[in-house]
């Protein structure tokens, strides 16, 4: 429920609030909580005014000095946690520029004087300086347990404080820190568990998301110093595991001890006592199993070699001590209770990976712990599932992958044991023999598999995809065709027996019988072909028997959605045995007219995957027939789509269109695509001819429709028949661009007569239906064909005429997108065929697209994506027609890029960036243009890009930031640009682009220091032909303009990490 407004809430008048801001005023704490208040609980105006004055008050230069003042006073901890928030923000970003004093405060820092003085409920004020303050607060606040637990949200917040003064403070202002908490931890259990919270927000703010935070050098200190000093903390934790009886602090301790565990060295984990104090101390009391699992998990994934010895011993103590409490659990009965917690099987799912190759050693504990997985991997839960399929997928792949040649036959089956098997496999037969079963009867749901049980118990059809279920199956599979190819005897055997079951009765169930037949499914491939033949011969039989023996449209459902399934999972097999396959897709027509919600959907889909896959055999004369058996299909194509929906059909003419398109006999394929085009265009003759007489038809509702329906039938076709479909498109190409032009005219009347609004009319829809899947059919072709100067010659010009007149005269509402992606495709396809056509396209589409996209970042976002598609399309393919094109047309192009790149559309801004990057390489092809050109834009670019560079929306933009920065800095530093950049000087290049950065970044960022500005400008011409390294610099500048510095301005040169780089003199700790 939501919170309940305090009783004690006024209303806020404007004034009022305001005089917050006044800090000529004694701070008003009544007035500060209530407008807090007002934020969290008010609603509209006074809501709106209490963030502004908020916000106002937490951007005030002197509101930190305040902060004690509220701490103090007010009794609301909504406006405690808002001081603490200002105080925060402080620290991240002024710290450089407080004095010291206000820093550190007068005076010598004694940590254990601090403890005496807060623990004596002394009063803490931020003039002793705020490092002193904070400490103070944290220490009076965790000493009391009891403050601890009420106040925990208050004290994470100071905690999180404390640590973004160590990442300014530490080790230079404070080099005792780690001794000093150490050292105080001793003094107070409460203390010390809130000491480890400190200790575990800093291992993470150091280890784990330093990058971005923080400059390379900066983290790479921090990291040696926590390194260099761990061992004061590793004892402590020591201390506290081996003499602490305070679970709380235990608790926190493991927990911080998890965090270290993937950073320190490795002899403290090694070569100390931590793996038994953790397995005999922890792992068998229920509230530190979790994460004393989790830290043996950490432990397990270590790869090195030099310990193998003690991780042999890891498991061997994890798993004895283990298998006390699941032998005690599964002798209560009560496994699935027990396996909540899904990390005590990760954990075993690490140790088993780590003693995969000392399974000798340990034969009894890991056939104990295997047999356990198995247990665990029988509950009914997919979480926990996925875990120990994990586990199944990495075990089956390292038999595998040992020896994959090996003869692939099952010892179970047999009384003695073949020696070609291999050792390790031989001690894992049991097991593997047991996850087959388990993998076929809990096999997940694939994605061809439409019809299916709901909730209810019913069987319906499948709108939504369900991608977990097909992850699952996918990792299932995987998993499964391991295990296969390891014995296939085995795997046949499982599913023939539970197949036997289905059709006697004794396991039926649509549950049983789905996973059975999509785990038959998911194997093709993995037998040898004689076996699969003789596997799938016995499956389909069973099957087809089965459907005829159930009775019930349910029933008979599943079972045909399963035979379609595994039919079209085994291609090898149907494009080896003809008359199965000729049976199965006659089978398919069949189902094509049961109405049972699902099936025509599968059975189609089902098609045209074996249409897909054995094509050729559609189209050549089989033995024992007298035609191919794709002229049956064309004979009798309307008595197979008769009771088939509109979607159904596009997706049958897609298939058969995959055939047609196999034929190589040219005379032999016109033939098959005007039989196979005859119905469509026996419609689409009928509605040309009445338009002809009479235009108003193409006013008709059910016309237009049909019309839609027609080239969506088109389209489809297209798409598998390829190239050779110009035969059907030249058929209709003209009559069907007139349509085009004529739905236009309608559109735009309807528009003028009634205003945009009539665009959402389900008439003005299906008309602007037609004219999209006429582009489609047309961008569809095209990107298929395979001579450009034919498309060129006779099917642009029409094209263009039609289309982009209409485009341009169109109100922006009634403008189709795909006019700009057909002519992307054409671009793309044409390439230097189309040049000459460029500015004719430019003028119709590019302004008035500009128009429509340039007022802000969210109307029209098909239009803006395609636009910006076919500004990458003449980039790349037709780079010269940007140099013909008049200068100011040339400008609006280059706007539009640096308007993409600055996009909150994440596709579009990349695709900007790309432009950008492509044209940069393409100009400078062009000598006589190039320097023009640099002389022109190139310090605008320059600008633009640092704009986004520095702007945290497009901090996923930096890998190409980067790019293109190293790309121009390195044309300036090798000399690649010879005019001067700035006619106004007699500097060089180098020297003025210097200049011009290093003062477009000055007047952006004034809190920056010359020494600062020097070094990263360097640093963008030293490291600019090593884009990871200049990914970095910037990266670290990304940091330093968030903080505001006072530093020393000698600069010196080193290396770190193996590339060149500078810093300030004493200043690389501080950023």
């Amino acid at each position: 429920p939501p919170p309940s407004m305090p009783a004690d809430m006024t209303m806020l008048a404007d004034h009022t609030a305001r005089q917050l801001l006044d800090f000529s005023q004694k701070l008003d704490i009544n007035l500060l909580d209530n407008v807090v208040n007002s934020m969290y609980y008010d609603v509209g105006s006074q809501q709106r005014l209490a963030q502004e004055v908020l916000t106002n008050l937490k951007d005030h230069p002197d509101a930190w000095t305040r902060v004690d003042t509220i701490l103090e006073f007010s009794q609301n901890m909504k406006t405690k946690y808002y001081a603490l928030q200002i105080l925060e923000t402080v620290i991240k970003t002024r710290w450089k520029i407080l004095p010291r004093n206000q820093c550190d405060g007068e005076g010598l820092y004694d940590f254990s004087l601090n403890i005496r003085k807060c623990t004596n409920n002394r009063h803490l004020s931020l003039s002793t300086g705020i490092k002193k303050y904070v400490v103070g607060l944290i220490i009076k606040t965790s000493s009391d347990s009891n403050s601890v637990e009420k106040e925990g949200v208050y004290i994470a917040k100071l905690n999180m404080i404390l640590v973004q003064i160590l990442k300014q403070e530490w080790p230079k202002h404070w080099p005792t820190f780690i001794s000093d908490i150490v050292g105080a931890s001793r003094t107070s259990e409460s203390l010390c568990q809130n000491n480890m919270i400190i200790l575990k927000l800093l291992s993470e703010e150091v280890f784990d998301f330093s990058s971005g935070q923080m400059t390379q050098v900066k983290a790479k200190h921090l990291k040696d110093s926590m390194c260099n000093e761990f061992s004061q903390i590793f004892q402590l934790c020591q201390f506290v595991m081996e003499n602490s009886q305070n679970a709380p602090l235990v608790q926190a301790t493991l927990e911080t001890l998890l965090r270290f565990l993937n950073w320190i060295p490795l002899g403290y984990i090694f070569e100390t006592k931590l793996i038994s104090t953790l397995v005999y101390k922890f792992l068998n009391v229920p509230m530190f199993r979790n994460v004393t699992l989790k830290c043996l998990t950490e432990i397990a994934g270590v790869s090195v070699s030099q310990y193998e010895e003690q991780f042999v011993n890891l498991f061997t103590l994890t798993m004895m001590q283990l298998k006390q409490v699941h032998v005690r659990v599964m002798e209560a009965g009560y496994l699935t209770n027990f396996i909540q917690n899904k990390s005590d099987i990760s954990a075993l799912n690490s140790i088993l990976h780590i003693n995969y190759y000392n399974f000798k050693t340990q034969i009894e504990l890991c056939m104990y712990a295997l047999h356990y997985m198995l247990l665990v991997s029988e509950v009914e839960e997919t979480e926990i599932f996925k875990i120990c399929l994990e586990y199944w997928n990495h075990l089956a792949a390292e038999l595998y992958r040992e020896s994959p040649f090996s003869t692939s036959t099952s010892p179970l089956l047999s009384t003695s044991q073949h020696f070609d098997v291999p050792p390790r496999r031989h001690l894992y037969l049991p097991v593997l023999s047991k996850v087959r079963l388990l993998m076929v009867s809990r096999m997940a749901k694939p994605e061809e598999v439409l019809v299916v049980e709901n909730d209810q118990g019913e069987v319906v059809r499948e709108f939504m995809k369900d991608t977990d279920s097909i992850n699952l199956y996918k990792n299932m599979r995987e998993t499964l065709v391991y295990l296969t190819h390891l014995d296939y005897a085995d795997t046949e055997r499982i599913m023939t027996e539970k197949l036997h079951n289905q059709v006697n009765g004794t396991e039926w169930s649509w549950r049983n019988l789905n996973t059975l037949c999509w785990a038959i499914g998911s194997i093709s491939g993995a037998m040898h072909e004689e076996d699969e033949k003789r596997f799938l011969v016995t499956v389909i039989k069973d099957l087809l028997g089965l459907c005829e023996q159930k009775r019930g449209k349910d029933n008979k459902a599943i079972i045909a959605s399963n035979i379609m399934y595994i039919v079209g999972q085994y291609p090898r097999f149907l494009r080896a045995h003809w008359k199965f396959l000729k049976t199965v897709v006659n089978k398919l027509f069949e189902f094509m007219h049961e109405t049972h919600d699902g099936v025509q959907d599968m059975a189609c889909d089902t098609f045209i995957k074996i249409a897909q896959k054995c094509r050729r055999h559609f189209v050549q004369v089989q033995v024992g027939e007298v035609m191919p058996f794709i002229d049956e299909i064309l004979n009798n194509i309307n008595t197979i789509i008769c009771d088939l929906q509109p979607q159904q059909v596009h997706t049958f003419y897609e298939a058969v269109g995959y055939m047609i398109g196999a034929q190589t006999d040219q005379t032999v394929q016109e033939r098959l695509i005007e039989k196979y085009m005859l119905l469509p265009n026996q419609v689409w003759d009928s509605i040309i001819q009445q338009a002809t007489k009479n235009v108003d038809i193409l006013k008709d509702p059910e016309t237009v429709r049909q019309l839609g329906s027609i080239l969506k039938t088109n389209v489809r076709a297209c798409k598998a028949v390829g190239h050779p479909f110009v035969l059907q498109l030249g058929r209709i190409y003209l009559d069907m661009l007139n349509v085009y032009k004529c739905l236009s005219e309608n559109i735009s009347s309807a528009i003028q007569s009634n205003g945009e609004m009539v665009t959402k009319q389900p008439l003005i829809r299906s008309m602007r239906t037609v004219k999209r899947e006429t582009l489609k059919l047309i961008s569809g072709w095209v990107s298929r064909s395979n001579d450009p100067q034919m498309v060129g010659e006779n099917f642009v010009p029409p094209l263009l005429e039609a289309v982009l007149i209409d485009y341009q005269r169109n109100v922006p509402a009634a403008r189709e997108p795909e006019v700009l992606s057909t002519m992307a495709t054409i671009v793309n396809k044409l390439g230097a065929h189309i040049t000459g056509e460029i500015p004719k396209i430019f003028d119709a589409v590019f302004e008035c697209t500009l128009d429509m996209i340039n007022k802000n970042f969210e109307e029209f976002p098909e239009h803006r994506t395609h636009f910006f598609y076919l500004l990458q399309a003449v980039n790349s393919q037709c780079f010269p027609a940007f140099l013909s094109i008049p200068p100011a047309q040339f400008k609006l192009v280059l706007d539009s890029i640096i308007w993409a790149f600055k996009h909150t559309m994440r596709n579009v801004a990349d695709t900007g960036l790309q432009v950008l990057f492509t044209m940069l390489q393409n100009i400078a092809q062009e000598e006589g243009a190039a320097q023009s050109f640099y002389q022109t834009y190139f310090c605008d670019i320059l600008q633009h890009i640092f704009s986004v560079v520095t702007d945290t929306s497009h901090t996923a933009g930096l890998t190409m930031h980067a790019s293109i920065l190293a790309y121009m800095f390195n044309l300036v530093e090798e000399g690649k640009i010879s005019v001067t950049l700035n006619a106004g000087t007699t500097s060089n290049n180098q020297s003025y682009v210097q200049e011009y950065v290093a003062s477009l970044l000055k007047t952006a960022f004034p809190h920056l220091q010359d020494a600062q500005v020097k070094v990263f400008v360097t640093g963008l011409f030293s490291l600019n032909q090593d884009i990871p390294a200049f990914k970095e610099h910037l990266r670290d500048f990304l940091v330093q303009i968030k903080v505001c510095h006072f530093l020393p301005a000698r600069l010196t040169f080193h290396n770190i990490n193996g590339f060149y780089t500078c810093r300030v003199e004493n200043a690389l700790l501080s950023q």
